[in-house]
């Protein structure tokens, strides 16, 4: 792409977990252990995978809804107990670095707008890959969970950013519902947590089939 070409987009919001980083898989089974752990009935994968991208409690809840709410500390602890277990086998979608990087060379300001907490997120923003790459962050447990605006909201304000200049990536209809609230454009992502087929009412910019193409695209159209 020609350097000269302005930017669309001055601010790239992207979602964590089955955007950037390839946990779906995982989160969907520690979902799965921890609902079997308290006797509840545990959730198919397409359910429990739908819940992704919510803040933590409200997706434990809404995947285990025969648990009753006296139970959801245990709940919410099995959760973290299976997650620590399998964090190791978790890591970034292969051409994640490239794009991320591709982005701040064009000027672009990163930032994170993701269901996990802040303690989780910051222990993976923390390691050496990924020290200084995202200028700005929100977590569920900070601020409303998906789909409610408000961590767009909060970003655009942090860095005086009008919302037809923020761009939000996801893979779940939750990133793209947020999006659209705040009054955002999105690109849905179809290798995450979310079939794709609940996306074009959402109206993203494009959906991407993989990272490459993500890449492809945002160079092309942000």
């Amino acid at each position: 792409m020609p350097a000269s070409r302005p930017r669309r987009f001055d601010l790239i919001a992207f979602d964590w977990d089955g955007t950037l980083y390839d946990s779906t898989a995982i989160i969907v089974r520690c979902i799965q252990e921890a609902v079997r752990d308290v006797g509840g009935t545990v959730p198919s994968d397409r359910d429990a995978a739908w819940v992704i991208g919510m803040g933590l409690m409200q997706a434990l809840a809404h995947a285990a809804p025969d648990v009753p709410v006296e139970k959801h500390a245990e709940l919410r602890s099995r959760y973290g107990f299976h997650y620590i277990r399998h964090q190791g086998d978790l890591s970034l979608f292969d051409g994640v670095l490239p794009m991320l990087e591709d982005l701040r060379a064009r000027g672009h300001l990163l930032a994170v707008a993701t269901g996990k907490s802040r303690r989780g997120l910051d222990e993976v923003l923390h390691t050496v890959q990924l020290r200084g790459m995202f200028d700005g962050s929100r977590t569920a447990d900070e601020t409303a969970g998906k789909p409610h605006p408000l961590m767009l909201q909060e970003l655009m304000a942090e860095f005086d950013v009008p919302p037809e200049r923020v761009l939000m990536i996801g893979d779940t209809t939750h990133d793209l519902q947020m999006a659209l609230n705040a009054g955002c454009p999105s690109v849905g992502v179809s290798y995450g947590a979310h079939e794709p087929g609940g996306f074009e009412a959402l109206r993203p910019l494009f959906v991407a089939h993989s990272v490459a193409e993500l890449h492809a695209g945002l160079l092309a159209q942000a």
